[in-house]
């Protein structure tokens, strides 16, 4: 499964109710418009990116989400802030959701996203490898 795809799942699941209505390929579009990519495919290395160079202590959020124990919680408002009101807000409406609801969802979302795709503290090796390579070419 494509890291694209499962964050369109995960985001799914942590909607729970809210997010019966909505299918993995629309939310993953909607991902796709939103977060960092790079070919196609959700860059974790430029989301993490986000987060280590706001300056706002959200570096050492992000190193929780890496590490192996527990991970850090993330506000809403501090996700509006990172990825953009606007944005968010244009993302909620493509699924036909509150700008609240969704910047809730991916709160817990990419927390989660980031911890399951590394391990000791850095991503897997396939998403560092995809990272250079778009940088190098």
């Amino acid at each position: 499964m494509s890291l694209l795809n499962m964050a369109a799942q995960l985001f799914i699941n942590k909607l729970g109710g809210n997010g019966n209505d909505l299918d993995q390929s629309s939310v993953a579009s909607a991902l796709q418009n939103l977060l960092p990519t790079q070919g196609g495919e959700l860059d974790l290395g430029a989301l993490i990116s986000l987060f280590t160079e706001n300056g706002a202590g959200l570096a050492s959020l992000a190193s929780t989400w890496l590490g192996s124990g527990d991970n850090a919680a993330i506000s809403p408002a501090t996700i509006l802030e990172l990825l953009g009101s606007d944005q968010v807000a244009a993302f909620a409406s493509k699924l036909g959701l509150g700008q609240e609801t969704a910047a809730e969802g991916l709160a817990e979302t990419i927390p989660e996203l980031i911890d399951s795709n590394s391990e000791d503290g850095a991503l897997a090796m396939g998403d560092m490898a995809k990272g250079m390579l778009g940088k190098l070419f």
